[in-house]
Order: structure tokens, then sequence, then C-alpha cells
């Protein structure tokens, strides 16, 4: 199969509507178009620079999270939900109550992304891999209903208020395990002969034609892409998130997936994502780089710090995962007296380290406000 002459599927007629129905993917695949070629070679060069760099950074593993819970705000966003980056970093006890749910799905997405990285350790990528996140991703919000962790067994839609009036809709659910089953195949097909960013992109446009799940799909399928990176060794670290690239052009992300439905047009899609990877690598490097610069200047402010710079040392660490923090954490982190963390705090303020943001004397809440503006 090349991408050039790709037939995308068919719709077939069900009662009262036609569902698309595409191809399998398995099979061989030849990538016949130069522009392809060319983005493919500058996006496979930033990724390379993205994993290398990342792999020298000291402790990276305390930056990564405040990455994934970017990727967690922003795919979430391209769903719909107003979380923006303060609002994740912020305890849900200090949020307004119209901004919970909104919070609790970014907070699933990344627990999602946690602990699907974590079970790569022993599991393959696979759709027993993908059903757990989605029951994680579900979990207590909307859409909870919808048979979390399990394909659906009714059909969907995209668009539109009813099957009459829907601007796609999906494969019908008697198709669903066949065709999840082939993006299985493909996954893990390793007599293919075709590059591993080529892979990972029909495999995220295959996924999110197939709609496996009854809500939750663009969430999981944009967790499908770091998953794959991660599990076949293209990045040691998940250190590359595509939705803040998607949600910032979230029209053509949509209309280049529907082009290769309604045109085959594979090679716009492709090109589309191929240009996500190297742009969102050297934004990564980028944060990176700033990142080293603050904690340079953060850690030369601490030196100032004489006897306490061994806890002023440890509770910078802290932050790094979580930015946003009151007096109780400090309390529980170091297991001191509420004084003591109290000044502790104090000190952070006036070095310019933490900004308090309530603006109140008691029930105060400190953000790492130089570290938060990074991933804003």
């Amino acid at each position: 199969m090349s991408i050039t002459n790709f037939k995308s599927g068919k719709l077939v007629q069900r009662f009262q509507y036609k569902s698309f129905e595409p191809n399998f993917i398995n099979a061989e695949w030849l990538v016949d178009n130069a522009e392809l070629q060319v983005l493919l070679s500058q996006a496979d060069i930033k990724l390379g620079e993205l994993n290398a760099f990342s792999q020298l950074i000291p402790d990276v593993d305390f930056f990564i999270k405040m990455h994934i819970l970017k990727e967690g705000t922003k795919s979430s966003r391209i769903e719909g939900t107003q979380t923006n980056i303060d609002d994740a970093v912020q305890k849900e006890e200090y949020l307004e109550a119209e901004k919970k749910d909104d919070w609790l799905e970014v907070h699933n997405y990344v627990e999602a992304m946690n602990q699907s990285i974590k079970d790569l350790d022993k599991l393959p990528l696979s759709n027993r891999l993908l059903k757990q996140a989605h029951k994680t991703l579900m979990q207590g919000v909307r859409g909870n209903r919808k048979t979390p962790g399990e394909f659906r067994k009714s059909q969907n839609w995209i668009g539109g208020a009813s099957l009459r009036d829907a601007v796609f809709i999906t494969p019908h659910e008697s198709s669903v395990a066949d065709l999840m089953a082939d993006l299985e195949k493909f996954l893990h097909n390793e007599n293919l002969a075709i590059p591993q960013l080529i892979k990972i992109g029909i495999a995220h446009y295959q996924f999110e034609t197939i709609h496996p799940f009854l809500d939750g799909n663009g969430r999981i399928g944009r967790l499908l892409i770091t998953l794959y990176l991660v599990s076949n060794d293209l990045l040691t670290k998940p250190t590359l998130y595509l939705s803040d690239f998607f949600e910032k052009h979230r029209l053509l992300y949509y209309d280049n997936l529907t082009r290769v439905r309604t045109h085959n047009d594979l090679a716009q899609w492709l090109k589309f994502f191929l240009e996500g990877v190297r742009q969102t690598s050297e934004n990564s490097i980028q944060t990176f780089k700033n990142i080293i610069k603050l904690r340079s200047e953060v850690e030369a402010k601490i030196a100032k710090l004489g006897k306490k710079q061994e806890m002023a040392r440890e509770f910078l660490q802290h932050l790094y995962s979580n930015p946003m923090v009151d007096s109780s954490d400090v309390v529980k982190l170091f297991k001191i007296n509420i004084s003591t963390a109290l000044r502790l705090i104090d000190d952070f303020v006036r070095l310019g380290i933490l900004k308090e943001i309530t603006g109140q004397k008691r029930n105060r809440n400190f953000v790492f406000e130089g570290y938060v503006k990074l991933f804003r």
C-alpha cells in the first residue's frame, strides 16, 4: 500500500444512515512522497535531539511531571474543557466549584498517562493497555457511564445531534473488534519496512477513525502517540506531547484527519503530523533549556540561606513536581511544625521564588511562578 494511492475505506449503508468502514492497515507500506521524506528526516533529527537532551538533565523525572500535566491540560482542552495550566497545578480544594469537573478530567488523563507508562514495563502497547488507560480516564467524570475500559457495542458519531445530521459516522460497532485487532498487529509488526514516525502517524489516524470507545477517544488516541514513542525506544523518557500543537492548530488537526477519509489524502495528514513532531521537539528542548537556566538562578538565591540550604534545596525539588503549595504541604513534607514551615515559605517568597496568590492572611497558597510560566 503506498501513501500516495492510499484508500481509506468506504461508506456502508446501515438502517437510515451510512457508517464509514476503514480498510485494514496491517500491510506493506511504500512512502512515495518526496515532501514527506524531507519532513520525516527533519522530525527524526529533532526528536533524536530531544531524546538526547532529556538524558543529559539530572533529575529529569521531576520536570516530566509538569510536561505530562501540560499535555493533560491541552489534550482535554481540545475536547472542550476550560482548565489551564494554572488551574491544573492547583489543589482541588482551592478550586471554584464550576472548575472541578474539568480539573478532574485533566488529572484523570495525567493518571492514565503515568500508569500506562509504568505498565509498559510489564505489558506491551496493546488494546488491553489502552482499555486500562480509558478506564482510568473516565473515572468519576462526564462519560463515566459510557462503558469505561470497554470497546463500544453501539454506534457513535462525531458532530451533529444525531446520526441523521452527523459530520462523521464511525465504523459500525460490529467492526470495532476486528479493526482494533488489525491496529494492534500493525503496531507490533516488525516485518513492515515503514519508518516509526510514519507508523504512529498512520496509527493515530486509524484509531481516531475507528473511535473504539463511546467517549474519550481523542485523549486516548493522543496518549497512544507518546506510549508508542516510549515503547519503541524513540524516547527514553516521555518528553514529547503533541496536544499543544494540535490544540493551537485545532481546525487543521480535524480537517487533515477528515481529509484522509473524504479524499484519501493520507500524505497531507502525515505532513501535518511530522511538522507537529518537529515543532514540538524544538519547543520541548527550549523548555528544558529554560528550566536549566531557571534552576541555576534559583539555586544561586538559595545559596544565600546559609544553614537552611539543605532543607531549601529539598523543598525546591518538591516544587518542580508540585509548584503550588501551602504551609500544610511543607509540614507534611519535612515533618516540621507550622512556624518552621511558614519561615521556609517566607524565605522563598522573599527570594522571589514563591508568589502568594490568595491575598489572604490565612489559608495562603503559593506558586512557583517562574516555573509555571515556562509551561503556559
